[in-house]
């Protein structure tokens, strides 16, 4: 800062009359003083001599202070932190001293400046301020007008088709005002019965406005239940602070809220109310605020000052709309039907045309070699664009099945080669000019060529073919035939070679075809086919084909039989077959020639097929008696019930003898047929009964006599019985089947079922008796069935299923069941976690489970729980049962009783009558929510959870009804007071004592208001 101030010079000395002041000693200070106070004077005063020693001494004496008081200022100014500081300190004082419009005229541009540079560096800031104001706001209203939209369309939707909707749309068109306005305005039929203004902080009720013939109960004890329920459903939602209980709704009953600043206005509205009745009751709580805001902000019971209220709530109650009666409007409902009728014809054949349309684009879309891309109807015309073969079925000569017609369809098609097989069948027809002898066709989405063709139609069908191959459907040209010179003589000489393979006694070892010539080499049978004779008929040049053929004899047996033929000179009543690749002889034969067979079957075993002559009979006469008898006795031995034990053929006499069940075939009837002379044969037949499956089931069925329900047949050996008999058949056949088992095959009953009444209600019994004994904790000790009754006694653990509702379902009359159980203490680990749990009641901190069969116990809890753990532990060890606590640590819970003993003596006090506790509960109300707070974070981490019950008490005054609910209330309120301040609702518990639990008994003043409270219980799960 420079001063602009003159340089100052000395006056000279002169006389002066006053003897008390010296002019030059005064001035010479002055200069000093302003050396001192301002640095830039000093070189304006480098002429001017300085003061004496005893000017400075009186300048200390009259302006010390001042100087270091200047010096200090000037210091403070040259630091601008410290100056910050300073101007910190003293200037909120000073802004609530200030003027108010002064204030605001000074801050207004710097405030909008900076608000102004915020917003354009952070606009997000802004959001975030302005957001939990105007988003419920915001929300709210788009509600409202989503539910007036759909209040009116289903009054609408209700109406439209009415003769009521007939007569509105009618004073629609005459009044100039929508339809849904006049739906609204007939068929919501409401009125309003009471309307509450309730303060919003205390919930204490400010005014209240009745219709006319309109009942309630207290007006003040509804305001404190309405004030409870918005903050219980708050708490228990964690809804937010700004939001608030909007309609309630019971039968024709309804409650609207509206939430102001400071007050909450609630009508009571009968019947339907239209949802633009909101804004009406929203205008009337936003004019009552603006006149009475200072007055409802600051309402402590006392409305004097709020006089003018109920004349504006009084316009609320006059809200109303009632059913209006008016006669059949009959000239309406003419000129509906003059309208409705064109219209329903002019839209019928819109719809038909339409259908038509429809029907055609559909045909289009099934045709192939067509794709619609786009069709729309606009303006009466159709429109329809996409792509088309050119091999395809043209489409504007399908619009003549449809009806539509021709004159309003306006086509645009795209020409394009499908893919389809039966167009790409059509363009290689065209395109490849196959002869007569191939033809193509279409299998299984494949083209497939069939015949014969030059060599050179093939050659472009293949390059066809790979062309195809790259999106198209698959051309298989693999049946079609070479029909060139050299393919069909190659095709011929492999005929031939094959023809020569397939011969027997013929072996090709090597064939080739080299310059048009055909070589062949190889071995053959002498009495095999001739090879040259083979070439007739296969169309291949003999003077091309060079053979060259080695003999041999076949081992083939065709070729072994001609040869046996040949050198044995069998008999004509001998046959010499192939049978299996084996050489048979069957018939009749000398001796001698059977032996030169012999041993020409022994030369041929070397390698060749088997040579079988055990088939030719010798015809000496011997033999052939010999033949008869041992025919015979074979056929009795596969005769089931006789046992032949000795046969034999002594001096031209047959003796045989053994075992017979009468029940099998006579040895005697046998000999028919046989050619042996009775005559001749001797035989000895002992009787005995045969164990063999069918003797025994004819014996059984002859014994037992088994009912038509009754089955015996045969099974593997076993005699099996199905059906169902009763009892006394049943142990009939178990006796026999005793008997059977000493030797016999065994008799199988067990598929036949007792049909007696008192065997099926057995049955029953024994699966009832076999769930009980699969359930844990049942033991069955004894269970019997005694005159059609049946018994059962056992021990069962209380935690088991019931016996009584495992009968459901078994079919088990519960009259017919006598049962007996002694409870008991199961040891299975699942019940033995239950009881434990149920009686230790362990902490969330600790975990049962099940390992291995033992118990274990893992976690943390207090001292005294681990000790009730431990003497469980020793209790059960001595029944066996291990339960493991070595994995319990202690908690320490000495600061959380501490702590839970200060919030146990803290009471909360309310005046009479009232549900909010005075502002001096307030700092009460902070305190206790800072102790459950820390009390709730400390037991979390010792691993227990804390709960709090809030107990509402009252006085002895007034009904006891009335006590019990203002009890309820106080608690609800001071849970929602402590929610406020940021106390878990879930931690909260309430309820209301009434007069039942007194702090002190009721004989003063001092009495009642002690027992005026709300107490606190805390309790550790």
């Amino acid at each position: 800062m420079t001063s602009t101030v003159d340089p100052i010079s000395l006056p000279p000395k002169t006389a002066s009359n006053d003897t008390e002041i010296d002019r030059e000693a005064l001035a010479r200070l002055l200069i000093e003083i302003a050396r001192n106070v301002d640095p830039d004077y000093r070189a304006r005063f480098d002429g001017v001599p300085t003061a004496d020693p005893r000017m400075e001494t009186l300048r200390q004496l009259l302006v010390s202070r001042e100087i270091s008081e200047l010096s200090r200022v000037t210091h403070l100014l040259d630091e601008p932190e410290q100056l910050a500081a300073a101007v910190g300190g003293v200037l909120p004082s000073a802004a609530a001293r200030a003027p108010h419009a002064q204030l605001g005229e000074a801050l207004a541009p710097a405030v909008e400046r900076a608000v102004q540079r915020s917003i354009q560096k952070s606009p997000r800031t802004l959001t975030d301020i302005l957001y939990p104001v105007f988003l419920p706001a915001i929300r709210k209203s788009i509600g409202e007008k989503i539910d007036q939209t759909f209040q009116s369309l289903n009054e609408t939707l209700r109406h439209i088709f009415t003769w009521h909707g007939l007569k509105w749309r009618f004073e629609s068109w005459r009044t100039g005002a929508s339809f849904s306005e006049v739906v609204l305005k007939h068929s919501l039929i409401y009125r309003v019965e009471h309307v509450f203004l309730i303060n919003r902080n205390s919930g204490l009720l400010i005014a209240h406005v009745t219709a006319d013939n309109a009942t309630s109960e207290d007006p003040q004890l509804i305001s404190s239940m309405l004030s409870a329920i918005q903050d219980f459903v708050k708490d228990s939602f964690n809804e937010k602070e700004q939001s608030g209980l909007d309609t309630i709704r019971f039968g024709d009953l309804r409650l609207w809220s509206e939430v102001g600043p400071f007050a909450t206005l609630v009508s009571v509205i009968r019947g339907n109310p239209p949802e633009e009745l909101h804004e009406i009751v929203r205008d009337v709580l936003l004019r009552i605020h603006d006149e009475c805001s200072q007055a409802l902000e600051q309402f402590d019971g006392d409305s004097s000052q709020l006089a003018g209220v109920e004349a504006q709530l009084q316009t609320c109650v006059e809200l109303k709309q009632e059913e209006s009666n008016q006669g059949f409007p009959w000239l309406v409902v003419a000129a509906a039907l003059l309208v409705l009728i064109p219209a329903g014809v002019w839209f019928f054949i819109s719809w038909q045309s339409g259908q038509r349309w429809q029907a055609y684009v559909s045909l289009l879309e099934t045709q192939p070699g067509i794709i619609v891309a786009e069709q729309k109807i606009r303006g009466g015309q159709f429109y329809i664009a996409g792509l088309r073969d050119p091999l395809g079925a043209d489409p504007q000569s399908l619009l003549s099945a449809t009806q539509v017609d021709p004159a309003r369809v306006h086509s645009q098609w795209q020409f394009y080669q499908s893919l389809e097989p039966e167009f790409v069948l059509k363009r290689l027809t065209a395109s490849l000019y196959p002869p007569d002898t191939v033809r193509l066709s279409i299998v299984n989405d494949l083209i497939v060529a069939e015949g014969e063709a030059p060599d050179t139609w093939i050659d472009r069908a293949r390059a066809a073919a790979r062309q195809l191959s790259a999106g198209g459907p698959e051309f298989d040209i693999s049946k079609v035939r070479d029909v060139s010179p050299e393919a069909r003589a190659a095709e011929h000489w492999q005929d031939y070679v094959s023809r020569l393979e397939a011969q027997p006694g013929i072996v090709v070892a090597q064939q080739m075809a080299r310059g048009g010539q055909f070589y062949i080499s190889g071995l053959r049978d002498p009495l095999a086919v001739d090879p040259q004779a083979l070439l007739s008929g296969t169309e291949v040049d003999p003077a091309r084909v060079h053979s060259q053929w080695q003999f041999y004899q076949s081992l083939e047996p065709e070729f072994v039989v001609k040869r046996l033929t040949v050198s044995l000179a069998a008999p004509e009543s001998v046959r010499l077959s192939i049978v299996n690749d084996r050489i048979v002889a069957e018939g009749e034969a000398t001796a001698t020639w059977i032996n030169r067979a012999q041993a020409a079957a022994q030369q041929l075993s070397a390698g060749g097929p088997v040579f079988d002559i055990s088939r030719v009979h010798d015809v000496s006469p011997e033999e052939r008696e010999a033949e008869r008898w041992q025919a015979y006795v074979s056929r009795l031995r596969t005769q089931p019930g006789i046992i032949v034990a000795e046969q034999k053929i002594r001096g031209g006499q047959f003796y045989i003898a053994g075992l017979r069940d009468p029940l099998g075939a006579d040895p005697q009837s046998l000999l028919s047929g046989m050619q042996v002379d009775p005559a001749r044969v001797h035989s000895q037949w002992q009787f005995y009964q045969s164990l063999e499956p069918e003797f025994v089931l004819k014996r059984l069925t002859a014994s037992l006599y088994p009912p038509d329900t009754v089955r015996l047949s045969i099974v593997n050996g076993r005699i099996v019985a199905e059906g169902e008999a009763p009892d006394t058949w049943i142990d009939r056949a178990r006796a026999a089947a005793r008997q059977l088992s000493a030797g016999g095959p065994e008799f199988d009953i067990s598929k036949v079922r007792d049909v007696s009444p008192e065997a099926r209600a057995a049955e029953h019994w024994q699966y009832y008796v076999s769930r009980l004994e699969a359930q844990p904790g049942i033991i069955v000790a004894q269970q019997t069935a005694r005159g059609g009754h049946f018994y059962i006694s056992g021990l069962r653990d209380p935690l088991a299923a019931d016996p009584q509702a495992l009968l459901s379902g078994t079919e088990v009359d519960p009259d017919r069941v006598h049962s007996q159980w002694q409870f008991y203490q199961s040891l299975d680990p699942n019940f033995v976690v239950k009881r434990l749990t149920a009686s230790l009641t362990p902490p969330k901190s600790v975990r049962l489970s099940i390992i291995q069969g033992r118990i274990a116990v893992v976690g943390e809890a207090p001292a005294a729980w681990i000790n009730r753990a431990q003497a469980a532990a020793e209790q059960l060890s001595a029944d066996g049962v291990v339960l493991d606590v070595s994995q319990l640590h202690e908690l320490d819970l000495a600061e959380l009783n501490h702590l839970r003993e200060a919030i146990q003596t803290t009471d909360i006090f309310f005046s009479s009558g009232k549900v909010v506790p005075g502002p001096e509960q307030m700092p009460v109300l902070d305190r206790l929510a800072g102790q459950i707070k820390e009390f709730a974070q400390d037991a979390r981490k010792s691993g227990v959870t804390a709960r709090f019950m809030l107990t509402g008490h009252s006085d002895a005054t007034g009904r006891e009804t009335a006590n019990a609910s203002i009890s309820a209330a106080r608690a609800e309120t001071v849970r929602a007071l402590l929610n406020k301040r940021g106390v878990t609702p879930e931690l909260l518990l309430v309820r209301g004592a009434g007069t039942f639990e007194p702090a002190v008994p009721e004989n003063s003043r001092t009495g009642s208001s002690t027992n005026r409270r709300v107490s606190v219980t805390v309790n550790l799960d």
